[in-house]
């Protein structure tokens, strides 16, 4: 690693638009006071060397010196104090106190540039107070960076002290991370970047220490200046069509016995029960036919119109079965035993293999590919319905998981593709497929290793359909001591969700959310586009305790549940609401088995002709109907009243929370859930789900509206 002088890295930053302090250099103490001369004090001193990377901690740094003796004799303590004598002392102007930002840049293994900002100097350990964002960033971006802030308060003025200059912060911020700024003039260079502290006054930001290291030695007269624009070079090669990978005329199964079945007659089986259209071919060196499906001795004489080709056999013989694929665009290899258990070598040669072949491998580790309207399958039983529901997955038995609770919830699926390692079709290059995508509404994402994570960024970037996103392995990664404050505190998890606050993705921490999340994108953000995505919901159901919990677990999720106007609560009494009960929000109606069903659709009515919200969520508790009557006919008749609510609001969307539906009789659950998402309302069991499908939908919504 090499660290350059604190002084060449602040005379560099300055060609960025970067104020940085008055300041001089000397070789020694006896040569600071000449040095000061001409400076204004107070002055500050500090030692720089290879060694001194926390001037701080080694005690290299004196402030608050009145003159450039003081300044001399400063340097002198200075060097006795050290082990080793310094390359050298920095004399500067010191700054006046203002608050001290922290802005700093590392380069993340899977996503790049990755910038931060927080509060800095000695607050930067003790709070860890910090926002980041992918680079580069833009102007939006670092102005939600610096909102994001704890902190924040003290940047706009707090007990009495005055605002800083934002925009003189921002632009710091885009001098770094912004296009034609620091981090991308470093290109390759960058292992980190710091500026610690920028001090922040009402008259601007001011850089008054500056960090940076390398992989390797930079020549301090080489130092990259402000990239400039260059003209476009060759056009990029065009992207895969991958609609044959969904929809192929012919599939061969590599891998199946005709003696002791295994994975590959299991997947004979799966397209025999999907009754697969195309043609379906067995690769068997010397049988005739495998369980009633023909043979064909290797992939290189499967026929004509194979587009999909699936290799289950040990994964030391896949890249001799790949070689044979020439001719066929997609081979799906679903042996482990490659780069997630040690076998890199193995894995680069079956990508080789691929290559040279000239086909696109899916895999190795995966799945496979589930598309009812294709044909394609790696489920049993017969396919769902085709929807509008898309998923990518790096794990081929939760993208299984996904699809059957999906479809049992009502869910209906376009196109799921299960990626395993993604040695060659990375999760980026689908989800660019699926954004263009006419059959598809909605995308959701599980992911562990992205592969190409800057191109699943500019992908997500891109994308202008709602997406979910479910990463594993977030905690468990971790990251290696940094020697600056930035990268110590970039964590996967944190690049994770700066990824999701620029993309405009969702991102969730369960299955049950991703599903859940899927739901709403599917039949909100498709069906109502103009249902705007402010913080405003309106809660409404039975129980006062219900509403009160409602009321906790919204507020926490960040929404704001604003109270009824007085005309609202006035039409609320007209419907014979609020004897007993306060017309607040939460809004407490009688819902039950002796309710009228149509009740909660005359509330929202008559409190939207005051107000607007732009989510309402309508709770129920199912143990109710049957612990006090003995039909589920009063239940379903309330449940199409919250649809008739739905189809009468095309800039509202509604959800509805089923509370405690485990009480409910056999099918009862389900009913429900196919009249409310025939009427294009979503169903959750706990308002926890519901508020992180809810937060899903405004966050689109906010996104597609340009107001992020």
């Amino acid at each position: 690693m090499s660290n350059l002088p604190e002084h060449v890295v602040k005379a560099w930053i300055s060609g960025f638009g970067v104020a940085v302090p008055r300041g001089a250099t000397a070789p020694d103490p006896e040569s600071v006071e000449a040095a000061a001369r001409g400076l204004a004090t107070p002055l500050v001193v500090k030692a720089y060397g290879s060694g001194l990377l926390h001037k701080s901690d080694a005690g290299a740094v004196r402030l608050g010196l009145g003159s450039p003796g003081a300044a001399a004799a400063a340097a002198a303590e200075i060097r006795a104090a050290l082990p080793e004598p310094p390359d050298g002392f920095l004399v500067e102007e010191q700054r006046e106190a203002g608050v001290e930002v922290i802005v700093g840049a590392v380069r993340d293994p899977a996503f790049g540039p990755v910038l931060l900002a927080g509060l800095g100097g000695v607050w930067t350990e003790v709070l860890r107070d910090t926002a980041l964002r992918l680079c580069p960033v833009t102007e939006a971006d670092a102005r939600a960076m610096l909102d994001e802030l704890r902190g924040r308060a003290l940047l706009d003025g707090f007990r009495g002290q005055p605002a800083i200059d934002r925009d003189a912060l921002v632009r710091v911020l885009l001098a770094v991370g912004g296009e034609g700024g620091i981090v991308e003039a470093l290109g390759d260079d960058l292992t980190e970047f710091e500026l610690n502290p920028v001090i922040c006054t009402p008259g601007g930001a001011v850089a008054v220490d500056a960090r940076l290291i390398s992989p390797s030695p930079l020549d301090p007269s080489a130092l990259p200046g402000r990239p400039r624009a260059t003209s476009a070079g060759a056009a990029p090669a065009p992207p895969t069509d991958f609609e044959r990978l969904f929809a192929p005329r012919g599939v061969a199964v590599v891998g199946a016995s005709t003696k002791k079945p295994n994975f590959g007659n299991m997947f004979l089986g799966f397209y025999k029960a999907a009754d697969f259209k195309g043609r379906l071919v067995a690769v068997h060196p010397t049988a005739s036919e495998i369980d009633g499906v023909p043979c064909a001795p290797s992939l290189a004489e499967a026929g004509p119109d194979i587009d999909y080709a699936l290799v289950a056999v040990p994964a030391e013989r896949c890249p001799d079965v790949v070689r044979q694929a020439s001719g066929i665009p997609f081979v799906q290899v679903m042996s482990g035993g490659f780069r997630e258990m040690g076998g890199a070598d193995l894995e680069d040669d079956l990508l080789a293999a691929a290559r040279s072949a000239g086909v696109r491998l899916l895999g190795p580790n995966c799945m496979g590919v589930y598309s009812p309207a294709g044909g394609q399958t790696f489920l049993g039983g017969t396919p769902g319905r085709p929807g509008r529901v898309a998923v990518v997955s790096q794990s081929g038995g939760l993208a299984g998981e996904v699809v059957k609770v999906g479809e049992r919830r009502g869910l209906a699926f376009s196109k799921v593709a299960t990626v395993g390692n993604s040695a060659d079709v990375t999760p980026a290059e689908l989800l660019g497929h699926l954004a263009a995508d006419p059959a598809t509404s909605a995308i959701g994402l599980y992911l562990e290793d992205p592969r190409d994570g800057r191109g699943l960024f500019e992908a997500l970037r891109n994308v202008r359909k709602p997406v979910v996103a479910l990463v594993g392995g977030r905690s468990g990664q971790g990251r290696e001591a940094a020697a600056s404050h930035t990268g110590g505190m970039v964590s996967d998890t944190r690049v994770w969700a700066a990824l999701a606050a620029q993309a405009g993705v969702a991102l969730v921490t369960s299955q049950d959310d991703l599903i859940g999340v899927l739901d709403a994108f599917d039949l909100h953000s498709a069906a109502r586009p103009a249902a705007p995505g402010g913080p405003e919901i309106l809660v409404i159901g039975p129980s006062g305790g219900a509403s009160v919990l409602a009321a906790d677990v919204f507020d926490g999720a960040g929404f704001d549940l604003a109270a009824l106007p007085e005309a609202a609560r006035e039409a609320l009494r007209g419907l014979g609401l609020g004897a007993g009960t306060s017309l607040a929000n939460p809004l407490e109606i009688p819902v039950g088995p002796r309710g009228d069903p149509g009740l909660v659709r005359r509330a929202v009515t008559a409190i939207l002709a005051e107000r607007p919200y732009a989510d309402v969520i309508a709770h129920v508790n199912a143990q109710s109907f049957f612990t006090f009557g003995d039909s589920a006919d009063p239940l379903l008749a309330y449940t199409r009243g919250v649809g008739a609510l739905q189809a009468e609001l095309a800039a509202t969307r509604v959800t509805l929370v089923m509370r405690n539906a485990e009480c409910a009789p056999p099918g009862v659950e389900d009913a429900v859930r196919e009249i409310a998402r025939a009427a294009g309302v979503p169903v959750y069991r706990s308002m926890e789900a519901a508020a992180v499908a809810v937060a899903a939908a405004k966050n689109h919504a906010r996104s597609a509206h340009g107001t992020a």
